[in-house]
């Protein structure tokens, strides 16, 4: 399996038989820069109905979409939605949010969307054993640093992917994936936007992985 960051919490996710996933597809406006998403798909994640995730129309092919928080199975995948809330007032804020869980060449990844508090007991449950996580860490918007490093505690992950965090393409108001490392190790930061991933190379403890944006 190969992961590729396009921008913000955007990824591609590319199976050995070549199916092609992609989440929070992102537009192109004054505070997101990164360039236009031209990648082809066979699914599209949508984690909420915000414009920095949504796009689905900038996306090649014709994809089928999964939003909510329930379980579909898509071209033999289960992706299962866990519903939270995009701020930590049970979604007054900012509104709902939705957590994807799904297994790609029998790696379990899950993608938090934009969280925006620690996870409960119930969520931990229907969440499960996760290997890949991909966490926001900007804050603002979503749960920052310290928060994001107690989603990670909470969930355990093998690898860690930071998103939704400042670069010189994303003008929000949010920090940059630097708090969010410090203290911590092993950190890898890829020269590259994608790394390849096998089940029996996973690292046995949490390892955080910082891509390049590709876009």
């Amino acid at each position: 399996m190969v992961i590729k960051w396009l921008g913000h919490a955007c990824f591609l996710i590319v199976s050995r038989d070549g199916l092609r996933i992609i989440t929070d597809p992102y537009t192109v406006d004054g505070d997101i820069s990164y360039s236009p998403i031209e990648e082809l798909a066979d699914i599209v994640l949508v984690s909420h109905e915000h414009s920095d995730h949504n796009n689905v129309s900038a996306v090649q092919g014709k994809p089928e979409v999964v939003k909510g928080s329930d379980t579909r199975i898509v071209r033999g995948i289960q992706f299962k939605g866990v519903a939270t809330y995009h701020d930590n007032s049970q979604g007054r804020k900012r509104g709902l949010n939705t957590v994807f869980c799904f297994t790609v060449d029998d790696i379990r990844l899950c993608h938090l969307g934009d969280i925006g508090h620690l996870l409960n007991k119930v969520q931990l449950d229907e969440i499960g054993a996760i290997d890949i996580l991909f966490v926001p860490v900007g804050g603002f918007y979503t749960i920052g640093a310290a928060e994001a490093s107690q989603v990670c505690e909470q969930l355990s992950p093998k690898v860690i992917i930071p998103m939704h965090f400042k670069t010189p393409k994303c003008a929000y108001p949010i920090a940059g994936v630097e708090d969010f490392l410090k203290g911590k190790e092993p950190v890898r930061k890829a020269d590259s936007s994608e790394a390849e991933f096998a089940l029996e190379k996973l690292p046995l403890a949490s390892e955080i992985l910082v891509l390049k944006p590709a876009l």
